[in-house]
């Protein structure tokens, strides 16, 4: 087993053959990875709010995003060695953690940050090969370039293989 790799909140990553990449804590954010499963590379990023033009900063942290951070992501893979048409997406969390009674778009804030996600892949032409999204339970995801393979560890729930 290589190094492994632990991205924060509004953090990237990258993990190549043997190495992995994980973070923890995705409530409302979600976990995004990018990979190329032929390079044995991944990059992964840990999104926490679906659009950089809601933020009152003149110059919004790139990473904190999905519309900023997915294309920065993508750039980083391709960096890195990816091949950008080869490109392919998993991802996990954007789960509703704290009930509320009134329908508030505000405070659907997980699942607006699963469609940025979604939508920002798509502007791309990233194909989303894996997905866990939703739910009201926390996170932990590792992925393992070698075998494209995403572990979701769920909070009260157990853990699945993307």
């Amino acid at each position: 087993m290589g190094e492994r790799y632990t991205i924060s909140i509004a953090d990237w990553g990258l993990a190549r053959g043997s190495e992995t990449v994980r973070t923890c804590g995705l409530g409302s954010c979600v976990g995004v990875v990018l990979y190329d499963e032929e390079r044995k590379l991944a990059a992964m990023g840990h999104i926490m709010l679906p659009d950089s033009t809601s933020s009152r900063n003149r110059h919004p942290d790139p990473w904190k995003y999905a519309d900023t951070a997915i294309p920065a992501l993508m750039e980083k893979a391709v960096s890195a060695g990816a091949i950008s048409n080869r490109l392919k997406a998993k991802l996990a969390g954007g789960a509703q953690m704290f009930p509320f009674t009134a329908k508030l778009e505000l405070m659907r804030i997980g699942q607006r940050n699963v469609e940025a996600v979604k939508a920002a892949l798509q502007a791309l032409a990233i194909e989303i090969t894996g997905s866990e999204t939703g739910g009201e339970n926390g996170r932990t995801i590792e992925f393992y370039p070698a075998t494209s393979c995403l572990h979701v560890r769920t909070v009260h729930v157990g853990e699945t293989i993307l």
